[in-house]
């Protein structure tokens, strides 16, 4: 049985990969920041299929938030083996020329240097060099970051490039140390992230002119993460995996 930390658990990608780890007997962790009904309706999801969960608040872009959660989970559940950085928002759709300082500071903030803190604790703690047992760290890019979204989201495509180069990076930082490092990068996936963005009915908008003429489900992103973490994987590394329906 696993223990991992998922960032960004109580919604969409997120709390469909802890719902699956949990249908495997896995212990999750279930990170949010602002939500707590909703992280704890995923600590709930989790144990009803099968697992054991907790939920750690805590905001990315704060270092000293992550590695708190970092700690609460490993004290709460042990010694972790994987951790799936998901956690990242997005804006309402504008051209670059339009966007604000702030906009593009909170999305780097959360997006860039998030991701940053969340994959350097993972390391931390996986690291057989410090003591960690090795494991997966599976980061959640985007499609995005080929395609540019342009007259939406630059910023957001930008930041989720940048994932696509911590995960080439890192792979081969942490191969001798025992951790996989790999990204799944979805495309237009029915979550409430689109809703936060002002577009809530943007994946089916968009959705329909993809090769397989849908958007996709959380959980067929969920399955790949789920893949990536498990021993099933083990020679994935440094691996981009694209599930978006062929966009």
């Amino acid at each position: 049985m696993k223990t991992i930390l998922i960032t960004g658990a109580s919604r969409g990608i997120g709390k469909a990969a802890a719902i699956l780890a949990g249908q495997r007997g896995w212990s999750v962790g279930v990170n949010y920041v602002g939500n707590a009904e909703a992280a704890t309706d995923t600590v709930s999801a989790v144990e009803a299929a099968g697992g054991r969960a907790a939920a750690f608040k805590g905001d990315v872009a704060i270092e000293e938030e992550v590695i708190s959660v970092f700690d609460a989970a490993t004290e709460r559940l042990g010694p972790l083996d994987g951790v799936v950085v998901n956690a990242g928002i997005v804006a309402p759709p504008m051209r670059l020329m339009d966007m604000d300082g702030a906009r593009l500071r909170r999305m780097f903030e959360v997006n860039v240097l998030g991701a940053y803190l969340c994959a350097r604790e993972a390391a931390r703690r996986l690291a057989r060099s410090r003591g960690g047992r090795g494991g997966s760290i599976v980061l959640i890019g985007s499609i995005a970051a080929t395609l540019g979204s342009p007259n939406e989201y630059v910023d957001y495509a930008g930041s989720k490039g940048a994932i696509d180069a911590l995960t080439r990076g890192l792979s081969r930082e942490m191969g001798p140390e025992g951790v996989r490092v790999n990204a799944v990068r979805p495309g237009l996936i029915e979550t409430d992230i689109h809703a936060s963005g002002g577009q809530p009915d943007r994946a089916w908008r968009l959705g329909t002119g993809t090769p397989l003429g849908r958007p996709g489900r959380p959980e067929e992103v969920a399955e790949a993460i789920i893949w990536l973490l498990s021993d099933a994987a083990s020679y994935a590394n440094g691996a981009l995996i694209d599930i978006s329906g062929g966009r």
